[in-house]
This record gives C-alpha cells, structure tokens and sequence, in this order.
C-alpha cells in the first residue's frame, strides 16, 4: 500500500515538475512572440521534455538515487518523505506563478534525510551544489556578453528580424525542454528507482509522461511569468537565452548533475536585461522575488524532510521540538520585519517622525 502511495506522490511531483519546467524551456519562445499561444508552447515543451527524459535521462537518476546518500537508506518511507518535502515546496512555488528549481527542492529533501541518519555523501554533495552556483553564474555571464554583442550588431542595423529567427527561437525552444527532460525527470523518479520499486528505464518513461502532462495542464502561470513579466524578449534574445540554457543543461545532464534549469534560463533572462537596460532589471520586483525562492526553496525542503524522519521514523522528540523553535522563530523573525517595513512605509507617507 504505501508503494502505491509513493508511486502517486512521485507523479504528482513529476506534474509539478512539468509546470515549473514549461517557464524555462518554452517561456523565453513564447515571451518573444515565436509562439502566439500558451497551449501551443506548453504542448512543445511536453514532447521536448518525454522525449529529452526517455533518450537521455538515466545518469542523473542515478545521481538522485544513490550518489548524495547509501541506497541502502532509501526504504519506501524515506521516499514518501522525500517526496512530500521537495512537491509541497514545488507545489507552493507554482501556485505563486514562481519558476523553481526542482533540482534544489529534490536534493535538499535528500540532504534532510541524510542529515537526520548522518550518511551523507558530503563530498557529492559539495560538487553538486557548486554547479548550481557555477552554471548559472555562466549562463549570466553568457547572456550579458553576447546580448551586448547583439545590441550593437542591431544600433549598427546588421541584425535584421528575418521569418528564419522564429523557426530558430521555437527549435532553441524545444532543445531547452529537451534538456529539461534530461535532467529533471530524475527529481521525481530517482527516490523510487533509489528504493527498488522501479528500474531506472520504466522510472523515466513513466515520470516523462507525466511531466508532459503536467506542463500541458498546470504551466501556464509560471510560462507567463518568465516569457512576459520578467522582460519582453525580441526573437534573437530568446534565440540567445534558450540556447545558452539548452547547452549548459544538457552537458550537466550528459555528466549526472542535476542542476537548475529554471535558474539558468532567469540567469541568462536577467543577463539579457543587464546588457539592454543596465542594472535596473534588479529593481523589478519579480527578479527580487525568484531570486529570495531560490535561496529558501532548497533549506525548506531540507527542512520538513529532516523534521518528517525525526517525527515519524526516529521519533527524537528533542530535534522535534528544535526544528519547531526554529521555524516558528523564523516565522516571527520574518512577520515582524514585514511589520517594521509597513509602519516605516506608513510613516513615510504620512511625512512624519515617531
């Protein structure tokens, strides 16, 4: 019974994980105009990515399986609550419309577990975790270099908008997703191959399936959010952007690392911006937004996974009772800073002193 139930929350994740995804792979197309409708780019984005996971995926499975912590650990308990810990923080992010990365809610819902049975593979762990850091940081870098290329190739009028520039927009498109399927599929599948229930090859075509579905049926918000409201992208920018993600991703893949796709393609966005309008991208308050999910996300999945084997599994009241004063107290940390910003705003608009 519970395998059943695990197997259920896997694919729910694997939907969730669809919705995120669709932002990052076909946002940059559709926020360009290559693609005029939503169900068009999300319907791309769910054959890219089946077909990127089934051709592609099987090392970064094996990563999230057993390469952070012993498989020995990983019974069918642990991946109810791995899987409950990272979907709950994906499920919150793609209510709020926010493109998150699946890749840092998984495995910090593995370290959660890893930390609570002291197993982890810290050196993997570390080498992981860099790249998150490394490939955005080069998708950035990428973006502002080639985008301020392509802005004086325009102002000189050698850049023309030309019917070729769409095709190649919607292909970068399809390759980004393709990568996306590479790599992220392994975020809801690799706790079940980790436990036996599955192998690796049924693992990824059955989660790519519904990782497709889910983008056709739950990621319209988060497509809206990366191709409209972060910047409005002409087709050689997205053209840019979906490539830089699509190849940064897909080596990662290639290797076994899974790493931040939404984050490397609001990277290379935000590099974009940088090169166009200067540093005051940075005072949108969208980019502010995904930026603060991004640090949160991975510690919050961390969290409720440690919190969940401590509760139901060890039952160590004393790390109970520790993770519970930590979250209330950051809770309050965070409710009375929002009440110090409100009442400086109210002051300052009143136009008087305490």
């Amino acid at each position: 019974m519970l395998e059943y139930f695990a197997i259920a929350i896997s694919l729910f994740f694997a939907m969730n994980i669809g919705a995120s995804g669709a932002a990052a792979s076909m946002g940059v197309a559709y926020g360009a105009g290559a693609i005029k409708k939503a169900w068009q780019a999300l319907l791309l984005c769910a054959i890219g990515v089946y077909s990127g996971a089934v051709l592609g995926g099987g090392e970064v499975v094996k990563t999230i399986s057993s390469g952070i912590m012993p498989q020995e650990y990983i019974t069918v308990k642990i991946v109810i609550i791995i899987l409950i810990s990272a979907t709950s923080s994906l499920f919150f992010s793609n209510l709020l419309g926010i493109p998150l990365s699946t890749s840092e809610v998984t495995v910090g819902a593995v370290v959660g577990v890893g930390m609570a049975y002291k197993v982890l593979f810290v050196q993997s762990l570390l080498v992981i975790m860099s790249f998150w850091v490394i490939v955005p940081l080069i998708a950035f870098v990428i973006a502002l270099i080639c985008g301020k290329l392509l802005y004086k190739l325009q102002h000189r009028g050698l850049l023309k908008d030309h019917p070729i520039l769409t095709v190649l927009l919607v292909l970068a498109g399809f390759f980004e997703a393709f990568s996306a399927g590479m790599n992220n599929v392994a975020n809801a599948v690799g706790p079940l191959v980790g436990a036996g229930m599955m192998d690796v090859t049924i693992g990824i075509m059955l989660g790519g399936a519904f990782v497709a579905i889910g983008a056709i049926l739950l990621g319209k918000r988060v497509l809206e959010t990366n191709g409209k409201k972060i910047m409005r992208f002409q087709k050689a920018e997205g053209i840019l952007i979906s490539s830089t993600g699509a190849l940064l991703v897909g080596i990662s893949s290639i290797f076994g690392l899974p790493v931040p796709l939404t984050q490397v393609t609001s990277s290379s966005i935000i590099g974009m911006g940088m090169a166009k309008n200067g540093k005051q991208i940075f005072h949108k308050h969208i980019v502010k937004k995904i930026i603060r999910i991004w640090v949160v996300s991975p510690i919050f999945s961390l969290a409720i996974s440690y919190f969940l084997v401590q509760l139901f599994l060890e039952k160590d009241l004393y790390a109970i009772i520790l993770n519970g004063s930590i979250i209330v107290g950051t809770l309050g940390v965070i409710s009375l800073m929002r009440t110090m910003r409100e009442e400086e705003q109210s002051i300052y608009d009143a136009g008087e002193g305490i």
